[in-house]
């Protein structure tokens, strides 16, 4: 059976999950399939051999950086000591007062990464006010962002915006999730295939795409560079595994996919 680690997850503490996942379905016009919390979200997991996560959460509003943080530190040591290869990246936003600072708190607190949606925080990907952020992470952390829409109001994370931070940092690391663009993957391949910085993820995107079409996008993107995420509580990780193992392609394709593409990503051979 394959080893599977889940490269895009959300949770929610039990309190505020159902208004959470309520919220999100509202925004997308769709009705996520999980409750939001971490128990929930595990007990699918196991259905499909996940052996790690990555947990972020958005941060909807400055005021909200730093409980994020702390929140998602807390989760990802939880899921470690219950025995997952688990990774907590930090949300940020754009009007936080002091970037470095929260950074350097995140670290401690053991996150790896900084996740963004630009869409949800309502801000252009290459606005000058996030400038300063990539300047901070270039060559130190990686960006995990939500890529992509096909709404007109929503097109503050088009792929070729993403094109242009990656030429103004080029030793930034990023993930443009969703086959680099929900609902916008021919842009992704038109901006974003062969850059070398670049990853990609799996989530909400195998739900709406056809079997064929995933795999013209896959061989556009290159197998090599995307990874398994299911989005959850959008959809169960045992519900996209399902969706993924329809696709063609050959056993070390999948394992890449499915678990080595993460273990390089977030270099975890480095932590056995």
């Amino acid at each position: 059976m394959y080893k599977v680690f889940d490269i895009h997850t959300h949770t929610y503490p039990e309190a505020i999950s159902e208004k959470a996942v309520t919220s999100l379905g509202k925004f997308y016009n769709f009705v996520p399939e999980g409750k939001g919390t971490y128990a929930d979200m595990e007990a699918s997991a196991s259905a499909c051999n996940v052996r790690g996560f990555l947990l972020f959460s958005v941060a909807t509003n400055a005021h909200q950086v730093e409980k994020v943080n702390s929140t998602i530190a807390a989760l990802a040591e939880k899921s470690r000591g219950e025995g997952y290869l688990t990774v907590g990246f930090a949300g940020m936003h754009q009007d936080y007062p002091d970037f470095a600072a929260e950074i350097n708190r995140a670290e401690k607190l053991g996150l790896q990464g900084v996740k963004l949606h630009p869409d949800i925080q309502g801000i252009d990907i290459d606005d000058p006010k996030l400038l300063p952020l990539y300047a901070l992470l270039e060559g130190r952390m990686p960006v995990y962002f939500h890529i992509g829409d096909n709404r007109p109001q929503y097109r503050f994370s088009e792929p070729k915006k993403l094109r242009r931070v990656l030429d103004m940092f080029p030793k930034l690391e990023v993930v443009a999730a969703h086959l680099g663009g929900y609902k916008a993957t021919d842009e992704a391949i038109e901006y974003l295939a062969g850059h070398p910085n670049v990853w990609y993820d799996t989530s909400s995107a195998l739900w709406y795409l056809s079997t064929e079409e995933a795999e013209r996008i896959i061989g556009k993107l290159g197998h090599e560079r995307i990874m398994f995420g299911s989005d959850y509580p959008v959809m169960y990780p045992a519900s996209d595994f399902a969706r993924f193992m329809k696709i063609t392609m050959n056993d070390a394709q999948r394992e890449d996919i499915l678990w080595n593409n993460a273990v390089r990503f977030l270099h975890l051979e480095e932590k056995k």
